[in-house]
């Protein structure tokens, strides 16, 4: 079941100049996106892992090209919550409550494997395209551009690995 708000801290909101309703909002929204992040990180590096076949080189690497960079922006994602005066989730069972993108499914076929993750980076996606809305609604530049970001680097995943197996 996803959890609904960010996690607390014990320091006050902000004086920014965003209303505490936004702030709610825009954390929410990147809980959850960092949430989705890390898990799709953990699910790429086992895929890393456990990647067998004929094209296990490139996979390998490619498959640790992108748990690197889930990985870097999960920390940017955090900070930002943090900077905006939310807590982050840290912990498995915090990010799996927020989650959209499932825990990984050991696969054994290098395809399959491809295609879920190109599936996962295409989910968060969508996950992102409306929060930039809402953050530049608030008037949240900064997040605006983050998630714009990360919009691009899903995005982008998502088209190399769906051309991978295209071959």
């Amino acid at each position: 079941m996803e959890n609904t708000t960010p996690v607390a801290t014990t320091e006050s909101s902000p004086s920014i100049g965003i209303r505490a309703e936004d702030l709610r909002a825009i954390n929410h929204g990147l809980a959850q996106v960092l949430s989705d992040t890390f898990t799709l990180y953990v699910k790429t590096q086992g895929y890393h892992w456990n990647v067998t076949g004929p094209h296990f080189r490139a996979l390998h690497l490619m498959f640790e090209e992108q748990y690197i960079e889930l990985r870097d922006s999960a920390d940017d994602i955090a900070e930002r919550m943090r900077a905006l005066g939310s807590g982050a989730p840290g912990s498995l069972s915090e990010f799996l409550d927020h989650a959209t993108i499932t825990d990984n499914e050991p696969k054994t076929d290098a395809m399959a494997m491809v295609m879920t993750l190109a599936a996962d980076h295409e989910t968060i996606a969508r996950l992102i395209r409306p929060l930039v809305d809402v953050a530049e609604d608030a008037g949240d530049g900064a997040t605006a551009d983050l998630l714009n970001a990360r919009l691009a680097a899903h995005e982008k995943t998502a088209w190399m690995l769906r051309s991978f197996a295209a071959e």
